[in-house]
This record gives structure tokens, sequence and C-alpha cells, in this order.
């Protein structure tokens, strides 16, 4: 092959990875939000090191993590039809305003040294309502900013950069909270929001979009359910996401505890580690980002639930920092590639004036079935100890992953039959 061929071979691929990103609307949203959220990483972990030194209890890192989710379990569906009834434009915006003054609350209250755990549990839940609001209006607003034809990209380039930010926002938290504290990472957080908001007010999105959003009449919860519960394919996506959601976070929120009593290290650490899962999960979204394909992607649910229970259950007895360096990208990347072939797979199956409600289900098994995954992890860690607890989960995950794969294949066969 010659280097001509090679070099334009690279420059395909490229395109293929990134082609999304030649809409002009998509791209300030994908760059606005990426800064926007390597902030939210980066507070995410200064938290999680804040309530760990201050109460010492692997509960209240399950606690403070379930209550910022609760919300999402308990008023997510009621989000969706907000966002099926309203400009997702509009409510987006709105929310990324909110999100901004929360992290400055808990700014102020760190740096004047009055923070308090019910303080941090407050405003938890507080930007839990915020998220209720802004995830079912985020994934469906998307498809307003890509043709159809580019759809499954954008979702996976979506998810790139949601876990671009998840590499990059720990490795950066964990240094500023060594030398700085936490109260400037809270800062610098919500100063990363004014990046999204410029960059939506940016966008120029066609007149005719904002009419038929005005024209849309949600008729309830329930025909978004009966959708997804018909619809087979959504239903066993929905599955997995909720047994990932319950089961595959795990590491993540004892992850203090193993840095602290395991490693015995600090916030450095914490950060490191993060970052690499992080790191495992932007490769599985740029993997999914160069499929034009989307005809494997149940397959690569199963197999990827296989895979991810079974790195859980390997980092679980790992007591080497360098080891656990090399075993979480793993766990990252099967993850991911549950979670964003779920979400490219239901997008594509739901119709655009149901997508609200439906992604609100999706958001809701995705992100409100966390809280009790954490308690369940934060509590049962007290008793057995993190590690035996995150080799539980990943055991379990394994066992249902690989019951989603038999029952796939046992349908594909009963319909070859036929």
């Amino acid at each position: 092959m010659s280097v001509f061929s090679i070099k334009n071979t690279l420059m395909f691929k490229r395109t293929r990875t990134f082609r999304s990103l030649r809409y002009r609307n998509y791209a300030l949203f994908y760059f606005g939000q990426l800064i926007s959220l390597t902030g939210t990483w980066m507070q995410h972990v200064a938290q999680a090191w804040l309530v760990y030194s201050i109460t010492q209890s692997s509960f209240m890192l399950g606690l403070v993590s379930a209550t910022a989710l609760t919300p999402i379990l308990l008023f997510g569906l009621h989000g969706g039809i907000i966002a099926d009834r309203v400009s997702r434009y509009r409510l987006f915006i709105v929310s990324q305003v909110l999100a901004m003054i929360q992290a400055f609350i808990l700014c102020t209250l760190t740096l004047t040294g009055l923070v308090q755990p019910w303080h941090i549990l407050l405003l938890a839940f507080l930007l839990g309502m915020v998220h209720a609001l802004e995830m079912p209006a985020r994934h469906s607003f998307i498809t307003q900013l890509v043709p159809r034809d580019d759809l499954p990209n954008a979702i996976a380039l979506n998810s790139s950069l949601i876990h671009l930010a998840r590499f990059i926002g720990p490795a950066i938290a964990g240094w500023l909270v060594a030398w700085f504290g936490e109260g400037l990472v809270f800062l610098i957080n919500g100063l990363t929001f004014v990046a999204v908001i410029i960059a939506l007010l940016a966008m120029h999105l066609p007149m005719k979009t904002q009419a038929v959003e005005q024209q849309w009449h949600a008729t309830g919860v329930w025909e978004g359910l009966q959708f997804a519960w018909r619809n087979t394919t959504i239903r066993g996506a929905l599955v997995m996401v909720g047994m990932v959601s319950l089961l595959g976070t795990s590491a993540a929120v004892l992850m203090p505890v193993f840095v602290a009593q395991v490693l015995q290290s600090g916030a450095q650490s914490l950060g490191l580690l993060l970052g690499m899962m992080g790191g495992g999960s932007l490769a599985g979204a740029i993997v999914l980002a160069r499929q034009r394909k989307t005809g494997n992607l149940i397959r690569a649910i199963g197999f990827f639930g296989i895979t991810g229970g079974v790195a859980l259950t390997i980092f679980a007895f790992i007591q080497d920092l360098w080891l656990d360096l090399l075993i979480l990208p793993a766990i990252g990347f099967s993850i991911t590639m549950v979670i964003a072939s779920s979400n490219i797979i239901i997008q594509l199956s739901v119709p655009n004036q149901l997508r609200g409600r439906v992604m609100a289900l999706y958001t809701v098994i995705f992100h409100g079935l966390m809280p009790i995954g954490f308690l369940m992890s934060g509590g049962l860690a007290v008793y057995i100890g993190a590690p035996h607890t995150v080799a539980a989960c990943g055991v379990l995950l394994l066992v249902v992953a690989a019951a989603f794969t038999f029952i796939g294949q046992a349908k594909k066969r009963s319909i070859d039959l036929k």
C-alpha cells in the first residue's frame, strides 16, 4: 500500500469516527459539554474525598451518592414528560444555570470551613432534582443536532465526551485536592458551566424545530412505559442497563475505601484510579463511534456485560496500585459498551413524540437505580469489606449478562427455525 493510500485510509477513519462534529450545533454542544462535564467529575472526586475525610464512613459515601441520584428515580419520568412538552433547548439551558448555582454554594461552604455532612447531602439532593429535568432533555436534544443517519455516531461521541471528562476530571481533581483542597475544585466546576451555557446560546436551531416542539402533547408517563415494555429490544436493553447501574458501579463508589484502606494512599491515587476507569470508558465510546452498522449491538451488550463482571471480580482481590491501573480500564470499557450500545438501540427504536419519556425511563433505570446500588455497596462493605462487596457484584453481573446472552441466542434460534 502506498503512503498516499495509507494517509487517505487514516483520514477516512478519523472522519468516520468524528463525523457528527461536522455539524456546527453538535460541535458547540460537544465541546461545551466536555468542559462542563470535566468540572462535574472534578467535583464528584473532591466531594467523595471530602465526605470520607469528614466521616471516615463507607456508608456515608454510598449515602451521598445515593442522595444525589434519588431524585432521578423519583422524578425522572416526569422530567421526560416536561422534555416532550417544552423546548428541550431552553430546559437544558435552565438546568445548567441551576447546576452552576449549586456548585458555587458548595464552594462557599467549603472555603469558609462551614461545610457539614448534612450540607453535602442537601446540595446533592438539589443537584439530583436538576438532573431529573436535565438528563431526559439532554439525551433527546441530541436528535435535533444531527440527521438520523449520524445519530448512532452522535450518541457514541456524546458518551465519549462523558468518559473523556471522566478521564481528565478525576486526575486534575486529585492533584488540586492534594495541594489546594476541595473548595477550589467546587469553584472551578461552577465556572465550567459558563462554557456550556455560552455554547448553547451560540446555537442556531431551525425555527420549524421549535414550532414542532410546542405542538407536542404528552399523554402521561404510561404511554412511554407501555411502548418500552412492548418493544422487546428496548426492554432487554433496559434490563442490562439496570443491572450495570446496580452492580457495575460498586468499584467506583467504594474507590475511596480501596485507596485509603487497601492501597493506603491518598487523593492523588484516587483521581488516578478513577481516571483510568474513565480512560477505558472513553475507549469504549470511541470504538462505538467508529461503527456504522448497528446489527450486532444486542450481542455486544451481553458480551461486555460478562467481561465487566469478570473484571470487577478480579479488581476486588488486587492489592497493588499498578495492577489496579491495568484492570480498571477494562471495567470502564465494558460498562460503557453496555450503556452506550443500549442508548443507541433505544434512540433508534423510539418515535420522536415519545423520545423524552422513553429516554427518561432510560435515565431513571441507569441513574435512578444507582442510589440503590450505592447504598447496597456502601452498607454491605461495612459488614464484609469493600473487596468482597465488589467481588459479589462482579459475579452477579456476570451471571445476569450470561443469562441475557443465552436468552438472546435462544430467541434467535427460535426465529431461524421458523
